[in-house]
């Protein structure tokens, strides 16, 4: 099977796995609350069969860019389906499994806070990343042991290496953080997201180096065992 995969920017990618078009996170737009985009504007990223959803916050789960790709299945943590009702939704749990366009897409565990706003009352549901044909997107993450079960199963990992700002808030990797997952999960090729995309307003200038130097410094931290390979946003890799 051809495996292409398409990194749009921060953690929306496009996994092109033989006929079956899949979307991770879709944020389409240049600007999510305060958060305003550096890089291009995405192209529009046609057709699509799969929508795969980790968690529930702003930048990862964009209604007005969901709006764009209505009428795809969507994969989302179970209580999702109330803020996608325009998708047939399969809501799930880590290790339900959903077939979309002839592949199979597994939930798999991820370490981060699942709410959709901070403070009490807020919809707070689980946190997920997604293994489908060798491909581990692997969402929102701290870091933890228990990766160490995706060994053997993992060609390719989707791996975030940092956020959205100057610094990083708890459930996040840094790029040490990123080669450390790297060691426990050993894929074949590791390609860093969540990075280089989005600054607060006003924090474009004074915090311009954290646009370009964490892959640098992912790259320098990680092993041999693994290629790592980065991706322009709108950039493209056959796997």
């Amino acid at each position: 099977m051809s495996r292409r995969i398409t990194w749009i920017g921060h953690a929306t990618v496009i996994l092109e796995l033989g006929d079956a078009r899949l979307i991770t996170d879709p944020v389409l737009r240049d600007r999510v609350l305060h958060l305003v985009r550096r890089t291009a504007t995405p192209s529009d990223p046609g057709r699509v069969d799969g929508v795969l959803i980790s968690h529930l916050h702003y930048d990862h789960l964009d209604r007005p860019s969901l709006r764009r790709l209505e009428g795809a299945v969507a994969v989302a943590p179970v209580g999702a389906a109330r803020l996608l009702k325009s998708f047939n939704v399969h809501e799930v749990r880590v290790g339900d499994t959903v077939e979309i366009a002839g592949v199979t897409v597994e939930a798999v565990p991820a370490w981060h806070d699942g709410r959709r706003r901070p403070g009490p009352g807020g919809l707070d549901l689980d946190a997920l990343g997604f293994l489908t044909e060798g491909i581990w997107f692997a969402g929102d993450t701290d870091l933890d042991p228990a990766m160490e079960e995706l060994r053997g199963r993992v060609d390719v990992a989707l791996i975030p290496i940092w956020g959205w700002g100057p610094s990083l808030g708890p459930g996040h990797i840094d790029p040490a953080g990123a080669a450390r997952v790297v060691e426990l999960v050993r894929p074949r090729i590791a390609i860093p997201i969540h990075w280089g995309t989005f600054l607060p307003i006003g924090l474009g200038k004074r915090h311009a180096r954290v646009l370009t130097e964490p892959p640098l410094a992912f790259a320098a931290h990680a092993g041999a065992m693994t290629r790592v390979e980065t991706i322009a946003p709108g950039g493209s890799l056959d796997v």
